[in-house]
């Protein structure tokens, strides 16, 4: 039976046999070997006797190379670990040649250049690092959910609504594009497509979750959303993956509280599960900072905002009260912004990064937006002007989180969507949960790669995500 790294590392026990299985990540003095398997960011030395061990072999044994490795566990004598291996026998599995291979033990490549061969970046101790945090944060989802008695919902990826109303939608069709079929004035006939109509790659799940949370009561979708926006940014991803729970009977305090005890739960899961990897992950970032201006470096440490997070709760202020203290700012009042401040702009990442980390220094909810800026099924409060809606801005990445209590109130809401050019006709199945046992309900969407990019501290979206999907880039 094979061991992983990780039990021998996390055990006290020595004394005993093992089958590793793993990756070279050097290989020293014809002797040392440090050997990863996946498990944890650190590796495990093993030793091996080079009188004893075929040449042929030791010098195939190489950064990258594949080993299985019979030996015993012992108590080690040499600094930065407990315990080694002592090798009674190396079986190579797969050569890698070091004249080749880009990821040598001496060599520190750029993430920039890491993003280049994506397919070799889960070997380095960085992407190590993120991806199994990734996967913790993305079972904390799940878990949380699950012990509120929540029901997961998957909904289409192929689909003929725009949820967001924004039309950057990729299409899905099976018509030639060199002839399609046309109607008479000229236009692409879709009735003729795979569908029967025009379909598209879904922006969100949330239309489809609001029918099933009128049946259930609560309900969560996890899953890919694309957006077919030419926006070549840090934040940015076509591909990406989001995290959407709708609740019936739910209004929009409710829906603050549920986001803000979920955020904290995630970040809470895995700084109980991943120290390790956030251990390193500060670190690195320690490094990056160091390299900044000071007055652009942040004031706390990886470890030390995530604690922050859970310890403290999230302000909440309106979007008036938003644009009043921007107006009020000193960036505002010296000119500093590059994006105006007026009621009724749509706040820009630069405003939402001052209210966060230099205002109130902490993760804050915005609500009650201008209906103006905000899509067509949220509920327009009283005062005719502002929607029930919220945003989540979290430190060093702006908006985490968009919901809104839903508008419930059929009259209302084909009165908005008509304000909007949304056919209702199309839209009936959406409408037929406001005309039968319509009720208050509420949600929010939370962009699943900004909660990574949030936890790891890593500064760009398409190094939390395996395969990024951008604007002239889609390799893998």
């Amino acid at each position: 039976m094979r061991t992983k790294i990780k039990d021998i590392l996390t055990s006290e026990q020595v004394d005993y046999s093992v089958n590793l299985k793993g990756w070279v990540r050097s290989f020293r003095n014809n002797q040392f070997i440090a050997l990863n398997d996946g498990s944890i960011i650190h590796n495990i030395q093993v030793v091996i006797n080079p009188e004893t061990t075929d040449e042929s072999l030791l010098k195939s044994i190489q950064t990258g190379a594949a080993l299985s490795i019979e030996g015993t566990v012992i108590a080690s004598q040499g600094k930065g670990q407990t315990v080694e291996v002592v090798a009674n026998s190396v079986t190579l599995l797969g050569e890698c040649n070091p004249e080749e291979f880009p990821l040598q033990a001496k060599n520190r490549p750029s993430l920039e250049y890491l993003r280049e061969i994506a397919h070799l970046r889960f070997r380095t101790n960085v992407f190590g690092a993120v991806f199994r945090v990734r996967h913790s944060i993305a079972y904390a989802i799940h878990k949380f959910f699950n012990d509120k008695g929540f029901v997961y919902l998957h909904t289409p990826i192929v689909t003929a609504s725009d949820a967001e109303g924004a039309g950057e939608m990729f299409r899905v069709t099976t018509l030639p594009f060199d002839n399609p079929p046309r109607l008479e004035n000229g236009e692409i006939d879709f009735t003729e497509d795979f569908f029967g109509k025009s379909t598209n790659l879904t922006v969100s799940g949330q239309l489809e979750a609001e029918l099933a949370a009128m049946a259930f009561g609560e309900v969560y979708t996890f899953g890919p959303t694309f957006r077919a926006e030419n926006s070549n940014t840090t934040r940015h991803l076509a591909e990406f993956w989001m995290v959407e729970p709708e609740v019936a009977f739910n209004d929009l305090e409710d829906n603050m509280n549920l986001a803000e005890s979920f955020i904290q739960y995630i970040i809470k899961h895995v700084l109980d599960n991943n120290m390790e990897d956030l251990k390193f992950l500060d670190e690195r970032l320690i490094n990056e900072e160091k390299q900044k201006p000071a007055n652009e470096r942040s004031e706390m440490g990886l470890l030390e905002k995530l604690q922050f997070v859970i310890d403290n709760q999230f302000e909440r202020i309106t979007y008036t009260q938003a644009i009043e203290i921007l107006l009020q700012s000193k960036p505002y009042q010296k000119k500093q912004f590059k994006y105006d401040v007026a009621w009724g702009i749509d706040l820009q990442s630069e405003h939402e990064r001052f209210l966060v980390e230099k205002h109130f220094k902490k993760p804050v909810i915005v609500t009650d937006y201008p209906k103006d800026i905000k899509a067509f099924y949220m509920r327009l409060n009283d005062d005719g002007k502002t929607v029930a809606a919220m945003d989540i801005l979290a430190p060093g990445i702006g908006e985490i989180v968009g919901g809104s209590q839903r508008e419930e109130r059929l009259d209302h809401l084909t009165k908005r969507m008509a304000e909007m050019d949304i056919p209702t006709a199309e839209m009936y199945w959406y409408l037929d949960s406001r005309r039968f046992g319509t009720a208050p309900h509420a949600g929010f969407g939370l962009g699943f790669e900004r909660m990574v990019l949030f936890i790891t501290g890593m500064t760009n979206i398409r190094d939390v995500i395996p395969f990024p999907r951008t604007p002239k880039n889609a390799a893998f």
